[in-house]
């Protein structure tokens, strides 16, 4: 399983991507939002996209709005720090499966993950 973690701090990213790893998920990391698009759209055929809003070049929820646009229906999981309930709500209208506020357990994120993208047998 295939999973896309957009976001640009380098620490978040790293703990995030080595965690999954260890539980057997494949993991790209990119930092911005057009590598996100591209990545996205290059038939990579990723299962899950973890999706900071706070990025640097392009907002998360922009990203996500472009997605859906180019018919890019992979599931996507907003991680971030902005717990405004406005944000939250428009990035559920357009799309977003799960929206997690910043700091959150691993074992949650993992749960929700696993929830939606089971490991499959090796």
């Amino acid at each position: 399983m295939k999973l896309l973690v957009v976001e640009d701090e380098p620490g978040i990213a790293s703990f995030v991507s080595r965690g999954l790893q260890r539980v057997g998920y494949e993991v790209e990391w990119v930092e911005t939002g057009r590598d996100a698009l591209a990545c996205a759209t290059d038939g990579s055929d990723f299962d899950l996209v973890l999706l900071d809003l706070g990025l640097p070049d392009l907002d998360g929820l922009e990203v996500l709005a472009e997605l859906r646009v180019r018919g890019v229906d992979v599931p996507v999981f907003i991680l971030t720090a902005r717990g405004d309930g406005d944000d939250q709500v428009r990035g559920l209208a357009l799309g977003a499966e799960q929206y997690l506020t910043k700091p959150f357990p691993f074992a949650e994120l993992l749960s929700r993950i696993c929830a939606r993208v089971p490991l499959t047998a090796k």
